[in-house]
């Protein structure tokens, strides 16, 4: 009992607030990172930055980062700092790396490495935040009080406006009226086989789509666990692994990726046209050093279902564009 009191004595704020940092006072292999995810009005701008921490078992590896990769030009670039640059604020989030600061409320740049510079200032307004309660907290659900997880995962904002404008080697990247996204993850490395998309550019103005399915070690043995929320009309539809939804008929080829998710009452169903895309730097229990894949550029067909009077009936139906996509080791034959 005086164990189980001390866990949540200290980590009762953590898991309520998964946006902060939760790093403070662990042992590698550990790692943290945000992910922001900027498109401009009309999609001739296309960004994402990726600050974060790692925490090796060897100290020497241990460094905190910013990595950006750019949608249209298909470029990709990792910017190293050393650990004791990454400051944060107890129970909030808010963090420096270097000279670069990020929150919820905004991002400010100013890199000037590897022959590159980046500088600017990004504002996000009207956060769309997932819900987070006592029973729930945040996108794991009940998942999030396990503490022998290998990766956590946090969906700050499903949807907000953009204000402000990034400079890139004297390239403006103009986000004003634009629209943004932001997640984490969070532990000792990512899932060994996931499959991410995101979209909240769709033809109905305020629509937003995250899906996370990954491949999840529990004790001796693993399931495909999944997160998945559908906002539209202003309200969040989930369907989760927790929640007691099934995914059905997952296909992954070269070129599409298609399945449908369902619980008594709604269904979902789903088909990501897959495009090429850039490389990015992802955290093993040893190093900083795992190569995945993420395209800025994949398009999303979306139908929601809703069962009235014991039958499916379309309730919408839209496609997304600029999503984000990746696909990492094999899940299709494990659903």
């Amino acid at each position: 009992m005086k164990m189980i009191a001390e866990y949540f004595k200290y980590d009762l704020w953590r898991v309520m607030y998964p946006l902060a940092y939760h790093g403070a006072e662990k042992e590698g292999p550990f790692f943290e990172g945000w992910y922001f995810k900027l498109i401009s009005e009309h999609g001739n701008s296309r960004i994402s930055v990726i600050p974060g921490i790692y925490i090796g078992q060897d100290k020497a590896d241990s460094h905190s980062f910013i990595q950006i990769i750019d949608g249209i030009d298909g470029s990709s670039n990792y910017f190293s700092f050393p650990a004791s640059d990454f400051h944060f604020a107890p129970k909030l989030m808010e963090f420096s790396i270097n000279n670069n600061f990020f929150s919820k409320e905004k991002m400010v740049l100013n890199i000037n490495k590897n022959g590159i510079n980046i500088s600017g200032e990004v504002n996000f307004k009207d956060l769309f935040y997932w819900p987070v309660h006592f029973f729930s907290p945040g996108v794991m659900g009940w998942y999030a009080w396990v503490p022998s997880m290998e990766c956590y995962h946090g969906i700050i904002s499903m949807d907000h406006r953009l204000e402000g404008s990034l400079i890139i080697n004297d390239q403006v990247k103009d986000f004003y009226k634009g629209r943004g996204y932001m997640e984490k993850d969070w532990g000792k490395a990512m899932p060994s086989s996931w499959i991410w998309m995101q979209s909240n550019h769709f033809n109905k103005k305020g629509t937003s789509l995250s899906i996370s399915i990954a491949e999840i070690p529990w004790g001796n043995w693993h399931f495909n666990g999944f997160l998945i929320g559908l906002l539209f009309d202003g309200k969040l539809h989930r369907f989760t692994t927790y929640t007691g939804a099934k995914i059905k008929e997952l296909s992954v080829t070269d070129k599409l990726i298609r399945f449908s998710v369902e619980d008594n009452k709604k269904k979902l169903m789903i088909s990501a046209h897959r495009s090429a895309g850039n490389a990015l730097q992802a955290p093993t229990t040893i190093q900083m050093d795992r190569r995945i894949m993420e395209t800025l550029s994949a398009r999303i067909d979306l139908k929601f279902l809703q069962k009235r009077n014991g039958q499916w009936t379309q309730s919408y139906s839209d496609t997304g564009v600029y999503a984000g996509l990746e696909v990492v080791g094999d899940l299709k034959n494990s659903t």
